[in-house]
């Protein structure tokens, strides 16, 4: 690649080189897209960007883990109530809590995601419908959290983060949560652009620290916390390249080395 291409070249030739189908081999992003029905392919985004941490072929292991344990039907097994058989969080012998799935999340962690997708899909019919009954990609993260806590007598999960109640409100960077919508709302080659309420030109950059830490060396981000005003100002400096659609370039910084 030339030495002096603009940065927006660099950008879109790391989007094009990066964003292919052999990507989804080696990432998360097979879970939702190994599924045909709508419900499947929801439920499987939200629970593997929530376990997307990590080395990632051990994200990948839990998450077939995980699936396994929901009997490789995520919404069959949460609307018919499998979920109660999932293990509670204890103590074994050995001084060790049981049912780990992934890290820090565990059985228990799973029950609770379940028992307020439940609700979340009673009460709005599509998960869909609750996310675009926000005003902005930030209310509907807080509008989830609210409403898995309140499936849950008023728990707040610690694998759930606090976007803040407004767009102006500083909170989590929701790296998570923004994974999520990225795959269920952008259509490509790795995307499944399964949302059609939300645009792509509403979605905000997942945060990681690779993607941070890219993004200051190429003079895209400033600010040193990686939080939600660090995603925001990155975020719009990508839509200086593609308004449309700037969250592709989350497949270059990622790349990037």
């Amino acid at each position: 690649m030339a030495e002096n291409i603009s940065l927006k070249e660099k950008l879109d030739y790391w989007y094009k080189k990066t964003c292919t189908p052999e990507f989804t081999a080696l990432d998360p992003v097979q879970f939702p897209r190994s599924f045909k029905k709508r419900e499947d392919i929801e439920i499987s985004a939200i629970l593997s960007a929530t376990i997307a941490w990590g080395r990632r072929d051990m994200i990948l292991r839990s998450a077939k883990k995980m699936f396994a344990l929901m009997e490789s039907s995520p919404y069959e097994f949460v609307k018919s109530g499998g979920y109660k058989k999932l293990k509670k969080s204890g103590i074994a012998a050995d001084g060790k809590r049981t049912g780990n799935i992934h890290r820090t999340f565990f059985e228990s962690d799973l029950f609770y995601f379940c028992r307020g997708l439940e609700y979340c899909y009673a009460k709005y019919g599509r998960l869909e419908n609750l996310f675009a009954s926000a005003p902005c990609v930030w209310d509907g993260f807080f509008l989830f959290r609210k409403e898995m806590a309140k499936a849950n007598k008023s728990k707040y999960s610690a694998h759930i983060a606090n976007a803040g109640s407004s767009i102006k409100e500083n909170g989590s960077a929701c790296k998570k949560l923004n994974l999520a919508l990225r795959w269920l709302v952008r259509k490509d080659a790795v995307d499944s652009g399964l949302w059609k309420k939300i645009k792509p030109q509403s979605l905000y950059i997942p945060l990681d620290v690779h993607v941070a830490r890219t993004a200051r060396k190429l003079g895209l981000l400033k600010r040193k916390s990686n939080d939600k005003r660090a995603v925001i100002e990155l975020t719009e400096k990508l839509r200086e390249f593609c308004p449309e659609d700037p969250v592709k370039y989350d497949f270059a910084l990622f790349s990037m080395r």
